[in-house]
C-alpha cells in the first residue's frame, strides 16, 4: 500500500509561484510534487543546520560560478 500523505497549504509570492511552475514543467512534475520534494529537502537541511537563522547563513554558489571553476585554463 502507498504512503499516507497530508495536505499542506501555504501563502507565497505570486512571482515565486510562477517560477516554481516553470521548474515543475521543466522537470515534468506537478507543482504539488515539486513543492513536496523541495519541502522534504529543505526540512532535512534545517535539521542539520539546527535553526532557520543558521540555515539562512549558508550560501549556495550560483551555477555560473561552479562551471567557471571547473573550466580548464588554457
Amino acid at each position: 500500500m502507498g504512503e499516507w500523505k497530508a495536505t499542506v497549504t501555504m501563502r507565497i509570492r505570486p512571482g515565486l509561484r510562477d517560477e516554481l511552475v516553470k521548474y515543475a514543467v521543466r522537470e515534468q512534475r506537478s507543482l504539488g510534487n515539486i513543492g513536496a520534494v523541495l519541502l522534504e529537502w529543505a526540512f532535512e537541511q534545517l535539521k542539520v543546520a539546527g535553526s532557520t537563522e543558521r540555515l539562512r547563513k549558508y550560501k549556495i554558489r550560483a551555477p555560473e560560478t561552479i562551471s567557471r571553476q571547473r573550466e580548464i585554463p588554457k
